[in-house]
């Protein structure tokens, strides 16, 4: 049961990334230059928030 639950939260992370991609690719690619151009530290600190609202989430779900 735990790999068919990690495969379909994988399977619903990919759909939601390419959500912003499929429908505006332009957007999409300014806001990779915008990332491109932020310091690594700025965007370690968005990456762990974000890690932290996703266990949150799930916490509060399961």
């Amino acid at each position: 049961m735990a790999w068919q639950d990690f495969l379909a939260a994988l399977a619903l992370m990919l759909v939601f990334e390419g959500i912003l991609p499929f429908l505006n690719p332009g957007r999409f690619r300014n806001m990779l230059r915008m990332l491109n151009e932020m310091d690594d530290r700025l965007v370690r600190r968005i990456g762990l928030v974000s890690m932290i609202a996703g266990l949150v989430l799930l916490y509060m779900v399961r």
